[in-house]
This record gives C-alpha cells, structure tokens and sequence, in this order.
C-alpha cells in the first residue's frame, strides 16, 4: 500500500462523484480542472507561458531607445531567424526556362520554371508592362502565393500581379510547395496526395527532427525569385518589393525580414501576435511556427521592426479569422519604432471591412504602395477589369506538376538527402565519443532536466474501485502548475515483493485496465502497477483540434504551442515520467532505486525510452511495445502517421531513437518495432 501521509486526501463523496459525472469508472479528473475542461489543459497551460513570454518581449521593446540598441535588436533576431528554420542551402544555378508566353491587353505573361535548388523546381509566371506605354527599366515585385490549391492560378493573386504589371512594374508570383503545379507528393497517377496546409505540415515533421523548418523552402525560393527577377533585363536590381496574402503575407514578413535587397513590402492578411494566435484561432501550419521564438522574444512586429525603416504596408481585413485588434497592435509597436528612428511615415497599415483575403482595395493599395517607393509616384490606383489566365494557360509544365519533370527533387529528398549526411557523423560520435557527453547534449535538445531537479509532485487521491483480488486507487500527480495527470495506482491483495510497473499507453491509462486486461494480469501476478496518463494523453487528450486528422495527430495546436515557447512533448513528458517513475519508488517500492519496471505502449515509447536512457538509475527494466524503430526512418517514410507529437528540433543532428536504446543494453526489450506509419517491422528498420 502507498504511504498515505504523502497524499493530500479530499472528500471522497465529493471528488467520486466529480469524476463519476464522466461516465467513466476509472476516470479520474472531474469536468473541469482549473476552470476549464482536462482536454484543454495544455493549451491552457501554453496560453500562460506565451502571455507570459508576450510581457518579457514588450519589456524588451520599451528599452529600445538609441539606433544602436535598435540595430543590435534587428541582428540578434535576423541571426536568430536564420539559424531556427536550419540556415539556407548555398546558391546554385537557376537554370531558367521559358515555357510560354501568354499575352494581354496592357502586359504579357511568361511562364517560367527555374530551379531554387538543383532540380527543386518551381514555377512561375512574370507578369511584364507593355514597352508602349512604360518604358524599362521596371521595379519588380515577387508575389508568393498565399495557400490556394491552384496556386499562381489563384484569381485574386493573377489580379494584384496584373495591377502591378499595368502600372510599370513587373510582378512575379510563384507556386509555393504543396500548391499549383509544386505538390510534393504525388500518387501512380501523378495526382497529387497531400496538399497545402497539411502537406506543409507532413513535411514539417521532418524538417523540425533535422532542426530545419518548411518555411526555409518557402522563404529561399523566394529568395531565389528575387535572383531571377534581378537576372532580368527589364528589371531595376535595385528596387525589388514584395506582396502576398495570408501565407503569402506569411511568406511576404519572412522573406522581407531577411533579405535586404527587399526595398518595399506589403504583406497582407497575415500579421497580429502569437499569444493572440494561441488564444482564438490557435497555431497554424508548420511555415507558421518559428521554433523558439516567443521563448526568444520575436513576435510577428519583429518581421516589420527587423527591416526598419524599410517601407512596409500591412495589409487587413476587419472581419479576417487573424485578429484585427492583435493586428493593430503589432502595428503600434511597429510604427513607434519607426517614428524613434525618424522615418514615422515609412510604415502603414490599411483595414478594409471584409472577410480574409486579397479584397480589391487590398489589391489596390499594395500597388499604390510599390508605386510610392519604388517608382516615385504617389497616385490612386483603380482595377480595371482583367481577364486573368486560365488553369491551362497559365501551366508551366507538361503535365501539370513539377514532380512529373525528369530528375525532380521533392522536399521529402533534400530532407533525406540532409539526414544521409547527419546519419555518418551521428555513428562516429556514439561509436567513438564521450557517451555521457552524447547524453547531456540529448537531455538539452529534448529539454529534460534530471530527476535531481524535478521537484517532487503533489499527489491526490480522488476515490477507489473495489476489485477481486485486488483494488484501484485513483490518484492526481501534479509534476508542476497547472499539470494534472490523472493515474491509477493498482494494488494487489497480496503484494509480491519487487519492483512497481510503471504502466504507460499511448490511449491512456484505462487502455489495458478492464478485467482480463494487461494490467490486471501484471496485478494478479502480484504487482503493484501505477498507470499514468502522461500530459497530452487518456482524459488530457486534445479532441477538439481535428482539422488535420489523425495523420498530423489531434495535438498538432498544443505541440506547435509548445515548440513556439521552445519545447517538445517528448521532453515534457519524459519529465512526466521521471516524475511518476521516482513517485513509484519512494512511496511503492520502499524507496530503494532502480525498482520500478516501465511499460510502455505505442507512442508514448518515444518519451519512456528517453527517460530510460537519461536515468537509468530508476528503472530496473523497460518494455516498448509498437513503438517507432527510429526518427531516421521518419524522414524516409513519405507521408507518416501522427509523429508531430514525439518531433524534436534538431535531433538528429545529434541522436537518433537507437543511439539511447543502445545505452540500456540488456534493461531494454522491443516488441513489435513500429515504422512512421505504425506499422510493425523488424527490429533495426
């Protein structure tokens, strides 16, 4: 039986009855917990840590005062930017080709293809003046695409690039990933299987465990369109500026961030904070999510603050899902910024009262804004009506994808291609290096303090369930504020001296619970078994985010909260076992260490297999069943299923799943090695 003057007992009657409400015999937390309900709790508890981080930045912000604290501002977050999304491949050539031209009254279009990468195709289209009626050399402007499935043909998006074109300027826009002729995966049929904010996603997984992020393909083919416009006759190299929607305004405030020779931007329907972003609509997809940075203090005015004063319009709308006041908010910052250094006038903000997108007036005044700075010329600016080109017209490839051309290089190949590189260096350190060296740089990339350091939890228990043989008490562990993990401590009627199973499953602790299960066979055996919902999983499982489905995992929101404060689930609930495994110890086991058996079922092996390999010292032995076989074999599965939530940034520049396996030698059994998808393979796949 467990010490009970360890336990801050509560009224029996009154917390069975709260959890009974549920449903569940073995549910353990009631309806709600700190004012909202147990399957929120995450997002609560990320929301307190942004709004905190939100304080730090804006008393950061108020110290900025004298052009050098502003410009060493811009390059600690520039630096920062940079090396979080995985720093920038070297330039290669273009290799441009002209695939068509397609004329119109006022401009022409030229349908382009050029390479950002070797054999990373993209696909664009130059909208070019009419020579009668302007005459060269054009400012050009680059227009990233915002997430339509058809891409560059996007209606609004043909239109600001023709504006743009009517009025002297030469306007490319160009086919993000995932969009128009560029998805990345593609089924036997050439038919494309993910696509945009999900398949952005997918790939996102495993650019985050290279320590790289999909916004660095975005922002360099970006980048690259710049070089194409530049290589450009026509084209003033000088006066370069850049426009787009929603993700295009996403690409727009990186892209202008950081490239200097961006002389004028506008990014539109994009831009608020991040805190308000975790508090409404929540984080979005994986180009979105910066790692670390509200933990760093870089929020989205820092996209406008980093090029100040460098002429930037926002773009907005009233009633868009990004929250207008957040919007104006940043915007404030941003233009107080600008007037300290005396350039007030250089950065503006226009609202049209509408819904989300590239509305004509937003259209109009992006043009009028590149007319401003880039040509000199300040004037109102009407559409006219255009006829835009259609899906066939505007195609750059033979057949519609670019993953059809020959020798093409999707982002699923320049990631593996990275990892083959990592893979070599990562053999040499654990074959040949300091092991304890390996593993202090594993517990600071997962973010795992050791056991020393984790306080001691506090411990409730909230009821009882009678069974033969044996009985459940069901316990709260609160390793920190705000975190409940709901478990249930099973106690047989004649306890077997030995080691506490500390029982751990990827659908919660009631998975194996039933009579007849797992749990009771473990139980009538003899042993005392303390099943534990780590955080994120059983009854704080999030259910309520499933625009991704079961492929990115119900936790995408919560996990992209936490990587934006520089954290990982399985560094989170790597602690959480620790916790639970020390709990197990002292209060079940006699105190004596290395007297508790982890189990652990499905995905939540990721985590129990890095508490292992960090403190050997509390387990006597460890089982994973169905867990992942390796992160390397993430990269090489295209698409995977539900491995956001075990992603840790920049792993595998350092470790893979096997190098801790192989610390525990003997202590560790596998059974049923899972692939990316959840599928079992052989051992060592």
């Amino acid at each position: 039986m467990p010490d009970r003057t360890s336990l801050i007992c509560v009224g029996l009657l009154m917390l069975t009855g709260a959890a009974s409400t549920r449903g569940d015999e073995l549910a353990v937390l009631p309806e709600k917990i700190d004012d909202g309900p147990p399957e929120e709790m995450m997002h609560r508890h990320f929301l307190k840590h942004a709004e905190q981080a939100w304080k730090r930045w804006q008393n950061e912000y108020e110290e900025l005062e004298t052009p050098e604290q502003i410009a060493a501002y811009q390059k600690r977050r520039r630096d920062y930017f940079v090396d979080a999304i995985g720093g920038f491949p070297a330039r290669t050539p273009l290799n441009v080709r002209v695939a068509g031209v397609v004329r119109r009254e006022g401009f022409c279009v030229e349908k382009i293809i050029f390479e950002s990468q070797p054999k990373h195709f993209v696909t664009a289209a130059v909208f070019l003046p009419d020579p009668a009626r302007h005459k060269p050399p054009y400012p050009g402007v680059i227009v990233p695409c915002g997430h339509s499935a058809v891409g560059k043909g996007c209606d609004a998006y043909q239109r600001a690039s023709a504006l743009l074109a009517l009025n002297g300027i030469v306007a490319l826009i160009f086919d993000p990933i995932e969009q128009g002729e560029r998805f990345q995966l593609l089924d036997a049929k050439g038919k494309p299987r993910l696509g945009g904010t999900k398949a952005h996603t997918m790939s996102g997984i495993a650019s985050i465990l290279l320590g790289r992020n999909t916004a660095r393909f975005e922002i360099w083919d970006g980048m690259r369109a710049i070089d194409v416009l530049q290589a450009r006759p026509e084209v003033d190299p000088k006066r370069i500026g850049c426009t787009g929607n929603s993700g295009g305004g996403t690409q727009t405030s990186y892209i202008m961030a950081l490239d200097d020779r961006v002389a004028a931007a506008a990014p539109s329907c994009y831009l608020m904070n991040l805190p308000t972003i975790i508090r409404t609509i929540g984080p979005q997809d994986a180009e979105q999510n910066i790692y670390g940075q509200l933990a760093f203090g870089m929020d989205h005015a820092d996209y406008v603050m980093m090029r100040a004063p460098t002429p930037i319009l926002m773009c907005t709308a009233t009633k868009d899902f990004f929250d207008i006041g957040a919007t104006w908010t940043s915007y404030r910052y941003a233009k107080r910024l600008y007037s300290r250094m005396g350039f007030a006038e250089y950065v503006d903000l226009i609202e049209h009262d509408a819904k989300h997108g590239f509305a004509q007036p937003l259209r109009e005044g992006a043009v009028r804004w590149m007319m401003r700075w880039l040509l000199g010329k300040d004037e109102p600016i009407t559409e006219p009506a255009i006829k835009i080109l259609d899906n066939k017209e505007i195609r750059c490839t033979p057949r519609g994808q670019v993953m059809l051309l020959a020798g093409a290089r999707s982002v699923y190949d320049l990631n593996e291609d990275y990892e083959k590189e990592l893979a070599e260096g990562r053999r040499k350190a654990w074959a040949t290096g300091d092991r304890a060296k390996r593993l202090d740089q594993v517990r600071q990339l997962a973010g795992v303090r050791k056991p020393a350091d984790l306080p001691k939890p506090k411990v409730q228990k909230v009821g009882t369930v009678k069974r033969s043989g044996y009985q459940i008490d069901k316990l709260i562990i609160k390793p920190e504020e705000g975190i409940h993990l709901p478990a249930l401590l099973f106690v047989p009627g004649k306890a077997k001296a030995g080691p506490t199973v500390l029982y751990l499953h990827e659908k919660g602790k009631a998975a194996e619970a039933n009579p007849g299960g797992a749990i009771e066979a473990l139980v009538k055996g003899g042993r005392t078994v303390l099943g534990v919902d780590v955080r994120g999983t059983g009854e704080t499982q999030q259910s309520s985010k499933k625009h991704f489905g079961a492929a990115i995992g119900l936790d995408w929101q919560d996990v992209y909260a936490a990587y934006l404060l520089g954290r990982s689930y399985v560094g989170m609930r790597t602690e959480d076992i620790l916790v639970c495994a020390r709990y197990a110890a002292e209060r079940t086991s006699g105190g004596k260490a290395g007297r508790v058996r982890l189990i652990a079922v499905g995905n939540v092996g990721v985590p129990a297999l890095h508490a292992a390999a960090l403190a050997p010292e509390l387990f006597e032995s460890v089982k994973l069943t169905r867990t992942l076989t390796s992160w390397s074999n993430v990269i090489r599965t295209r698409p995977t299923h539900n491995q956001l939530i075990n992603a840790v940034h920049g792993a595998l520049k350092v470790y893979d799943l096997p190098d801790l396996a192989s610390t525990l030698g003997d202590k560790l059994t596998i059974d049923q090695p899972a692939d990316a998808l959840g599928r079992p393979i052989a051992a060592g796949g």
